[in-house]
């Protein structure tokens, strides 16, 4: 008989030290970017014990493995990102980061050792599945496009003949209720930009501002006119983010620079809203220094694109999560995150779903508990057996025999 979702979920606590474990071991070596071969070789042993076909990656530290089902029939991914970020670790773990200015920040340690943990519980149970599951782990997701690089060597063509057909993946999130599972149809996170502006203006001394062009006032009528720009711009019902974070010019109290320079970012949830919103930028951008008879230098770096859950794989998720940790644990989500992910790669190509798992550790307030990417956050290990069941939930419904 197929394992119930009241079973599943008792061996996957049952598996938990394990899960906890990988986790820890994980945490304390946190590396960065595309290349994380400490953090590769932790997820190589980990699977070594198990029935799958193991790829590596040529450009990337990526590892894709696969474990076949009793039966032929289709291919579902479940993914995993590996990276950390480039931050100090302040949280005074016992377990917590080795390495000075490295941190799983971002909870991708959780994730890694919940797809692992997936995995034994999926080779106990290959009977129970036609086909085959493909475990993406991959590198770079925090803005290093370590998904586009996956894909572009052949990961959703990982089984000749049986390319993808589904793909899943949780993100653990610190301001949510630990266990509970959000998700929502269409957009789940945003689209994400780069831009950058320099003013160029001519330098002199500052008791004398009529004989040099000043780049400052004009960097900051830029920056006010941006303010404005999103709401005379965007639909209210088509949203986007504009925000300046980084202003600078100048040396010292008497000398007029030559240039200013600022930077940002835009987040929009439709292609149309992305591409006006960086023209707009632009725009703004050189018709304000025109206006001083100044000249800017523009430049745009795509991120990522919007993560976009499709419809039937959404109730999926809301349906599993149900089943395992009952109808209060699984709730729609009623807003996209503004965050972006480079999940979004694969659900361009693949109809999938990307979920959030609450992990704010228990007696902590949701609305003070430090987020996702803070030198603080603290994530609850009680949800590493419930993500672990969760993501071998999926592929079972997925390939159900």
């Amino acid at each position: 008989m197929p394992t119930s979702s009241e079973d599943l979920l008792s061996a996957a606590h049952d598996d938990a030290d394990r899960t906890i474990d990988l986790r820890r071991r994980l945490h304390r070596e946190p590396e960065i970017g595309l290349h994380l071969p400490r953090t590769q070789e932790l997820v190589l042993e980990a699977l070594a014990e198990l029935p799958v076909d193991i790829t590596t990656g040529g450009s990337t530290s990526s590892v894709v493995a696969v474990l076949r089902g009793a039966r032929p029939g289709p291919t579902h991914l479940l993914r995993a990102d590996m990276d950390g970020l480039p931050v100090q670790e302040d949280t005074g773990l016992p377990f917590a980061s080795r390495n000075p200015g490295a941190m799983h920040a971002c909870g991708h340690d959780l994730h890694t050792a919940m797809l692992l943990g997936a995995a034994r519980l999926l080779a106990e149970r290959r009977d129970e599945f036609a086909g085959q599951v493909v475990l993406m782990l991959q590198p770079g997701e925090e803005g290093f496009h370590g998904a586009r690089y996956m894909l572009e060597e052949g990961l959703l063509d990982a089984v000749p003949g049986a390319p993808v057909s589904g793909a899943f993946a949780l993100h653990v999130f610190a301001n949510q209720s630990s266990g509970t599972v959000s998700v929502r149809p269409g957009p789940m996170m945003a689209a994400a930009d780069h831009w950058l502006v320099t003013v160029r203006g001519r330098g002199g001394h500052a008791s004398m501002p009529h004989a040099a062009a000043d780049p400052v006032p004009v960097a900051a009528e830029i920056v006010l006119a941006l303010q404005s720009l999103v709401t005379r711009r965007a639909p209210v019902f088509d949203p986007a983010v504009l925000t300046v974070a980084h202003l600078t010019a100048g040396s010292t109290d008497n000398v007029i620079p030559d240039t200013a320079f600022l930077e940002g970012t835009i987040r929009t949830l439709s292609a149309e809203r992305r591409a006006d919103l960086v023209a707009s930028v632009r725009r703004v951008a050189e018709h304000v220094a025109a206006a001083h008879e100044l000249t800017v230098e523009f430049e745009h770096r795509e991120g990522y694109p919007v993560t976009v859950n499709d419809p039937g794989a959404a109730d999926r998720v809301r349906a599993v999560a149900r089943e395992l940790f009952g109808a209060d644990r699984s709730v729609a989500a009623r807003e996209p995150l503004m965050g972006a992910e480079d999940f979004a790669y694969v659900l361009q190509r693949v109809p999938g779903a990307m979920a959030f798992l609450g992990a704010c550790p228990a007696g902590t307030d949701l609305s003070s508990a430090a987020g996702n990417h803070s030198n603080l956050v603290v994530f609850d290990e009680d949800v590493l057996p419930a993500g672990a069941a969760l993501y071998a939930a999926m592929a079972l419904q997925a390939l159900a025999a």
